[in-house]
């Protein structure tokens, strides 16, 4: 009982802010930039009308303006951001779209922008694991001598009837490849789930978590299943053909995924923001700041942490 509460007081789970704080000594903000690249699943090479979930701006409804030069998205933000509080270090994260679609020379001049600026201490890029092709690793291995580079790649599921229906596109092979190539370059990976998929029971949930557990993956965005309107997955939302998860449906199965993931694993996301005028369900989602606090109540109450019954089954 004593090592439990003990747990609990260091950190229920292994937050992405613990862990800018423990790497750069301060807490650290993201600035979400927009290299105006497109995406397979949209320009015709995989498909037109992208994932099944995704809304017209990509999965990045909050990133800057495209027409801006890299350096003014980030000062733009820069001023918005430290008008609330003091901030000496920023992510430059490139979320829009897929941020490695593009040919390389045009991707090292925006990412060399971006991880030059005097206030940015780390890079952090979106992207698909089908849009590695080299020598795109190399240019990120390249700048990641200069200053932490992170891939982020959307994984979702590893359950191929959840990938065909979601129209993801590429196999769990491509997405072991990619992490290889990235992980050769001494690259951090930051893994894309999302919790909810219709379809998908809990026991298939924890069975990506426990995937997951066994990969070259640094970190981990837990995503709540959010329908936006416009997308064929609000189509089907409304024609019944699945439910989303209540509040409290969630926490339980957000801490149990917690409880089975690895304590040395970064917890990046644990909810996610849905876009007020384009989330349609659940709506509940758009609280998010009392989502977190339930979260961590509901922790407490149960003495829950990260790892608690990952360790139970490696004996670690």
């Amino acid at each position: 009982m004593e090592e439990t509460i003990k747990k609990w007081n260091e950190k229920p789970y292994h937050s992405l802010d613990y862990m800018l704080r423990e790497r750069f000594g301060e807490k650290v903000y993201k600035v979400t930039l927009n290299g105006g690249m497109s995406c397979p699943n949209r320009d015709g090479r995989l498909g037109y009308r992208g994932c099944i979930f995704c809304s017209e701006g990509g999965s990045g409804d909050f990133a800057a303006d495209a027409s801006l030069s890299v350096t003014e998205q980030i000062d733009s933000q820069i001023a918005v951001l430290s008008r609330k509080r003091p901030i000496k270090k920023y992510i430059a994260y490139f979320q829009a779209y897929t941020n490695t679609y593009a040919p390389v020379e045009y991707l090292e001049r925006i990412f060399t922008e971006a991880i030059d600026h005097p206030k940015v201490a780390a890079l952090s890029i979106g992207t698909r694991p089908d849009c590695l092709e080299d020598p795109i690793p190399r240019l990120l291995g390249e700048l990641n001598r200069k200053k932490p580079v992170w891939v982020e790649l959307g994984l979702q599921t590893i359950h191929p009837a959840t990938v065909e229906y979601i129209r993801r596109g590429y196999p769990l092979s491509c997405f072991e490849e990619a992490v290889d190539k990235l992980r050769e370059q001494n690259l951090e990976v930051i893994v894309h789930t999302i919790l909810g998929l219709p379809g998908e029971s809990r026991e298939m949930i924890l069975s990506t978590m426990d995937y997951l557990n066994h990969s070259d993956v640094q970190g981990i965005k837990l995503q709540l299943l959010h329908v936006l309107k416009g997308t064929d997955l609000a189509r089907d939302y409304q024609a019944g053909r699945f439910s989303v998860f209540s509040r409290e449906e969630y926490l339980d199965l957000l801490i149990d995924c917690l409880e089975h993931l690895r304590p040395s694993m970064v917890i990046h996301r644990l909810t996610g923001d849905g876009p007020a005028a384009l989330l349609l369900a659940p709506l509940w989602a758009g609280r998010k700041r009392e989502v977190l606090n339930l979260l961590h109540h509901r922790m407490k109450e149960r003495q829950s942490y990260q790892g608690r019954l990952w360790n139970e089954k490696t004996n670690s």
